[in-house]
């Protein structure tokens, strides 16, 4: 079985009466009604005029009738989920760049995305559920599919195409062949053991690979069922658990930040149907992780995937074999290694660019030849992460490449930061981002969200990184907010967050500093340790690290301070006060000198 319409008929031809499709308030879609519902979308698509490899738009709610729509239209053309919350602008630059040739959307779903079909004489497909979970008409057509061949799609076609994020460039297309999401589905199945007994609860949104293949694609080729729900809905998700019985649900780690808080209310949940929670997309912080282990009494299973690789790359084992939080697991499906820039493979161990090939991945963006050019290498696809492979095969990730912090040379994993946040029991999220600097070209800035009744400082916080990790890891910025910007499918967004946070021209506080002269002994001897160091003279406001001081400069600084004046320093307190005055004013008071805003005092040192 080399397709989604392959595997649905084998299934209906061994089991029809066996549930596929369940949602809230629905009755269930058996695998015999899933593969008629299939043939009908063909059927239809055909006499519209629809072929294989057309593209058809889908703006579609979360829910059964998306995932019906995705392997019915998968199966006669491309199909091209599109979220159902774009504007129109967004929904003009999609469907001009998919060169769609219709639009599939619910009927009575008002959404830009009609207009812009309009405009464009794309025909506008309208849907209406009907019966049974999934089951639905287009445009009323009441389709007689008799046994003439539909054309269906083939191995090669193209299944789904998706759009990468966009967030430092033009989103490009991925497209995924037939063979390539199956073989992910495949790959998924093998790591969890998932079989005709497994029931997926899905909370995924369904324009995105993580929904589609984990939750969807691989639930139906294993032989078993998935509960397609509107998306996360608390406490909503705790009677759906008991309604249905689902044995695993998949998401990413916001969301199971927001269950843990929601279950950590209910008491004793240990007696669930469930067999492992899967945590994929992101980093899963480890509290979250060892929280839910003990909550739902299962084990968590961290995995890595992308839209390139039609989702699963690596994965943890199930038990009994080990499991390290931290590692998204070992290979589960591609091959994994680690590349230089250069084009190399390095030996376990070694810190670089992790590298993919297999039949998941995909062949290339589409009609972006320059993209090719930079993401395959000596047929290796390049995901922009980095990572560490062990020994073991166990895989560790830093973050993207494009998310690492360069400050001033020195280049940080914003993961790091963030694990270490959250150790503080006030702290329920954290996200460590990259801030402009005018000198040092970026500085460290991190967003936290507190647990509920719960209080703490910047300067705590900053304490806190400052015992664990390296004084230039230290964030420069924290704010606290009632919310973490997140993107569409749930995920927080480094790239770019300082600017949706209003910090994108964090400043340098020397760069329009007067350049004032030292105006008390103090501030004298401290002025010239500075310029030691530095090896020029700054003006009293001038910040050190603006100036182009570092973590080495800083420490010898601070010691040059302490020897000199036989006061206490350290380096934290220099971080939050890195200039001649601050320094001055902060050691005054070990001195008996007076501030610097008063009368020179006679200070012997």
């Amino acid at each position: 079985m080399t397709t989604l319409p392959d595997i649905v008929a084998a299934r209906a031809a061994r089991a029809p009466g066996d549930p596929a499709i369940l949602a809230p308030g629905r009755d269930a879609l058996t695998v015999g009604a899933l593969h008629a519902q299939l043939k009908r979308i063909v059927a239809t698509l055909r006499l519209r005029g629809i072929r294989r490899n057309d593209r058809v738009a889908v703006v579609l709610p979360n829910g059964p009738e998306m995932a019906t729509a995705f392997l019915g239209v998968a199966s006669a053309a491309t199909c091209a989920p599109l979220n159902p919350a774009y504007r129109a602008e967004e929904c003009a630059f999609y469907i001009d760049d998919l060169e769609a040739r219709a639009l599939v959307i619910l009927r009575g779903f008002d959404s830009p995305a009609r207009d812009v079909a309009a405009a464009r004489s794309i025909p506008v497909m309208e849907l209406v559920p009907a019966g049974a979970a999934g089951e639905f008409t287009l445009d009323d057509a009441d389709v007689e599919v008799d046994d003439a061949p539909l054309d269906l799609a083939t191995a090669d076609d193209i299944a789904l195409v998706l759009h990468t994020s966009g967030t430092t460039s033009r989103p490009k297309q991925v497209p995924l062949a037939h063979r390539n999401i199956v073989a992910s589905t495949r790959h998924i199945g093998a790591a969890l053991a998932l079989g005709p007994a497994d029931r997926c609860l899905n909370i995924m949104p369904l324009f995105h690979i993580h929904g589609l293949v984990a939750a969807v694609s691989s639930s139906i080729a294993a032989g078993g069922s998935v509960v397609c729900t509107p998306g996360l809905a608390l406490p909503a998700f705790f009677d759906w658990l008991a309604e249905f019985q689902p044995t695993w649900y998949t998401a990413v780690p916001t969301m199971h930040h927001a269950i843990l808080s929601a279950a950590e209310q209910r008491g004793d949940m240990t007696h669930t149907s469930l067999r492992f929670v899967r945590s994929s997309s992101s980093a899963m912080p480890r509290t979250v992780l060892t929280g839910l282990e003990h909550t739902f009494g299962v084990p968590v299973i961290e995995a890595y995937g992308m839209t390139e690789a039609a989702h699963q790359m690596a994965s943890n084992p199930l038990p009994p074999r080990e499991r390290r939080p931290g590692s998204v697991g070992m290979a589960a499906g591609p091959e994994i290694a680690i590349m230089n820039d250069a084009g190399d493979i390095l030996p376990s161990g070694s810190t670089g660019e992790v590298v993919i090939r297999g039949p998941n991945v995909t062949a290339g963006y589409a009609n972006n030849p320059g993209a090719n050019a930079a993401a395959f290498t000596n047929g290796w696809f390049r995901t922009g992460d980095q990572g560490v492979l062990d020994e073991d095969g166990y895989l560790t990730l830093n973050g993207r490449l494009k998310e690492l912090i360069n400050r001033g040379g020195e280049k940080i994993a914003p993961v790091e930061i963030d694990e270490v946040l959250l150790e503080h029991p006030a702290v329920a999220q954290a996200l460590a981002f990259a801030m402009p600097h005018p000198t040092l070209g970026e500085e460290v800035a991190a967003a936290v969200v507190l647990r509920a009744g719960a209080t703490v400082t910047e300067r705590q916080l900053r304490e806190l990184v400052a015992t664990r990790l390296s004084y230039f890891k230290v964030p420069r910025r924290i704010l606290i907010l009632d919310a973490i910007p997140k993107g569409a499918t749930g995920k927080p967004q480094r790239i770019g967050l300082a600017a949706r946070l209003g910090v994108a021209a964090a400043t340098a506080r020397d760069a329009d500093a007067p350049q004032v002269a030292p105006r008390t002994p103090v501030e004298e001897i401290v002025a010239a340790l500075w310029t030691e160091v530095l090896g020029a003279p700054r003006g009293i406001h001038a910040d050190f690290f603006d100036a182009g001081g570092d973590s080495i400069r800083a420490t010898q600084f601070v010691a040059r301070v302490r020897d000199a004046l036989s006061v206490e320093l350290t380096l934290l307190d220099f971080f939050d006060a890195p200039t001649v005055a601050d320094v001055a004013s902060l050691i005054a008071p070990q001195l008996g000198s007076a501030p610097a805003d008063a009368a020179p005092s006679s200070i012997t040192v």
